[in-house]
């Protein structure tokens, strides 16, 4: 009996295994961009090559998934088109009246026109009035009309967003039903499913790039699941949704718009237990792979959940974990722009061809490369061996690019490459602490990813912050987090009402309404005995936006209770509340079982072996000399184990760099804790 978690990067795919009785056997292999259930069938075949895994023997499957964002990312999603209510064909493209580029002299889109342009945006007759009545009744050869023109267009997905519909849905599911008939092959997708709330514009985008991943999120894990069938795997798939919970493929496939965090919300589950572990409950963690670095923060144990978050540089409504992602990977490809200014990113030379060190055709100077020419990389135990690396194409494409242009020597130049880099990282941590009005010196830094541990001290350094915690296993530990996460399924629905005589007969009616629709999901994952919460979206009457509360339906005083919350809630998020009217918006349910607050093997008992590998020159801010320091395993570090910096600790999924002035100590949980 065995238990999988798969988290595919934009480098590598990480899986562990986990046994009944506790063993790990952990796989790293490179992803595979155009297909990345191919790198996931591989490492099963590994699994079973290397460790004797029968794929028979798997009950349960977990994964993190970046296909429905690279979709977005890289503009290979659906060729979709819009149907709205007529008068409105152009609501996403006018967007809101906020710009993020104000004085560029070119401006560029700042809504997602890229989803559907004008051509591909229709409008049928029918209205749904303010109060879910019906003023014009939906014209279905128009409807049926426009479907066809879309399809002529070579649409392959149709999203439907009608006025009112989160209030009376009739029109959009009547609008489905014709279409399936004429076209049953398309994808659909409807605003009152996608996105139940008012705000015009927002369930617009929202609806629209749920089109424009789902077919490609539905043959990718159709794919994978032919794939694990054909393997001879039983456990059903479970994915990683944007807040942090688990879904089958079912649920998923209807709901693509909610993988867009799938993989880094895994390793922020990880990373809150890896700090309760350590008993500390205010982290910042930092998953940093080949393509990419996704920063959150986790205060008081519990990571931060936004009802909306960027992606591909557009806000879109949808429940995430708030997790900040940047282009700063092990990948990411350093150039000299034509001024003379170092760059370093967004582009990332991936795993195909990856970094010049990699011998597969890349000649790009990478940070990789950097690293390697710095001392900080063992070539031939880089991802615990699976691929040698080749130092003289480091120096070559490093010396090259970014040396000979700039007039810098080969170690100056690599430096320059991680200074860059780090400055990046920092102001992404900056945007998930100070830009919330918290400070990160009271953060410890939690690096994870395959290297996160080479930035992490230079990072907290930058930032001053005295502790960073890194993992047993932090190249592994999102895979780690997907197997600890819970099954969970939300929903929603509008239930507008000031909370002035608020009818709780209508709430608790509503509420009831959303659990079966919850239980409904929940047991089409097998999934049984778990939680119930409930929340409100509230705002004072007149505002725009909600701020979520939580409550307990069965309170007598519901109402007051739920104004008191709401304007703590308020004074929480802006300093101030007034005792002015606020009003019901949304309702909301979410049910989770299962899940793990611990993970017992990061704590894996240490090797016997001998701790102090060798001894290497390593080149660092404090010692641009070079400086011999030791070669430590992690891996033969027993609890209680203590050294002083500078040293490199190397294990099969990372290396970390400690630096000059940090001190170190295994703590009962086999956390490496750095402090300075």
């Amino acid at each position: 009996m065995a238990e999988i978690g798969v988290d595919t990067g934009g480098t590598f795919t990480d899986v562990v295994c986990r046994l009944p009785d506790g063993r790990l056997h952990l796989v790293k292999t490179p992803s595979t961009r155009q297909d990345p259930s191919v790198a996931i069938l591989h490492a099963l075949a590994l699994l079973h090559r290397d460790h004797g895994i029968d794929p028979a023997s798997i009950t349960r499957f977990t994964h993190g998934t970046t296909v429905a964002t690279n979709a977005v990312l890289e503009r290979k999603g659906a060729t979709l088109g819009l149907i709205t209510t007529q008068g409105f064909r152009d609501v996403l493209e006018i967007g809101r009246q906020f710009r993020q580029d104000l004085y560029s002299a070119t401006p560029a889109a700042s809504t997602p026109v890229f989803l559907a342009p004008r051509r591909r945006r229709l409008e049928v007759p029918e209205r749904i009035a303010a109060d879910g009545s019906v003023l014009l009744p939906l014209d279905e050869a128009a409807l049926a009309a426009a479907a066809a023109a879309l399809v002529a267009q070579g649409c392959t997905s149709i999203a439907i967003c009608f006025l009112f519909s989160f209030l009376n849905p009739a029109h959009e599911r009547r609008a489905r039903d014709i279409i399936v008939a004429g076209h049953p092959t398309l994808a659909i997708s409807l605003s009152h499913e996608v996105d139940p709330a008012f705000r015009e514009y927002e369930r617009t985008v929202v609806t629209a790039f749920d089109g424009y991943v789902k077919p490609v999120v539905d043959r990718y894990l159709a794919r994978l699941q032919d794939g694990l069938r054909q393997a001879g795997v039983p456990a059903p798939l479970q994915v990683m949704q944007s807040r942090g919970g688990l879904a089958g493929t079912t649920t998923a496939r209807l709901r693509p718009v909610r993988l867009f965090l799938s993989g880094p919300a895994a390793g922020v589950i990880g990373g809150r237990i890896v700090g309760a572990s350590a008993t500390v409950p205010d982290v910042i963690t930092i998953d940093v792979g080949g393509t990419s670095a996704d920063i959150a923060l986790i205060a008081a144990g519990r990571p931060i959940i936004r009802p909306e978050a960027q992606i591909g540089g557009h806000e879109v409504r949808v429940a995430m974990v708030d997790v900040n992602t940047i282009g700063a990977g092990g990948g990411s490809i350093a150039r000299v722009e034509a001024g003379g200014a170092l760059q370093v990113g967004p582009g990332s030379a991936g795993s195909e061809p990856g970094p010049a060190c990699y011998g597969r055709g890349g000649d790009q100077a990478t940070v990789t490369d950097a690293s390697l020419l710095l001392g900080w990389l063992d070539p031939a135990f880089f991802a615990g061996g699976a691929l040698r690396l080749r130092e003289d194409l480091a120096r070559d494409a490093v010396q090259r690019r970014i040396a000979t242009p700039l007039n810098l020597s080969l170690e100056q130049a690599a430096l320059g490459i991680h200074r860059v880099l780090n400055a990046q990282m920092a102001e992404g941590i900056r945007r998930v602490s100070v830009r919330q009005g918290l400070d990160p010196r009271g953060f410890a830094l939690l690096p994870l990813g395959g290297a996160g541990g080479l930035h992490a001290t230079a990072l907290a350094r930058e930032l001053g912050m005295t502790t960073v915690i890194v993992p047993r296993l932090p190249g592994l530990l999102a895979a780690a987090g997907l197997l600890a996460a819970a099954t969970e399924h939300e929903v929603a629905a509008a239930a507008p009402a000031p909370l002035a005589g608020l009818d709780v007969a209508m709430v608790r009616n509503t509420l009831s309404a959303l659990h079966q629709r919850a239980a409904v999901l929940m047991r089409a994952d097998a999934a049984s005995g778990g939680r119930a919460i409930c929340s409100a979206d509230l705002c004072y009457i007149g505002q725009s936006y909600t701020l979520e509360v939580g409550f307990d339906p069965a309170w007598p005083d519901l109402a007051e209770r739920l104004y008191e919350g709401f304007l703590a809630a308020h004074a929480a998020a802006y300093g101030h509340a007034a005792r002015v009217p606020a009003k019901l918006v949304n309702l909301r349910v979410v049910h989770t079982a299962g899940g793990t607050a611990t993970l017992p093997e990061m704590a894996l008992a240490p090797s016997g072996g001998r701790i102090e590998k060798s001894r290497r020159r390593i080149v660092t801010e404090a010692t641009p000399a070079g400086i011999e320091a030791p070669v430590l395993d992690r891996a033969a570090m027993p609890m209680g184990h203590r050294f002083q910096g500078p040293a490199m600790v190397e294990q099969s999924d990372t290396t970390t760099l400690v630096e000059a002035g940090w001190n170190a100590q295994v703590d009962a949980a086999m956390n490496l804790v750095l402090t300075r």
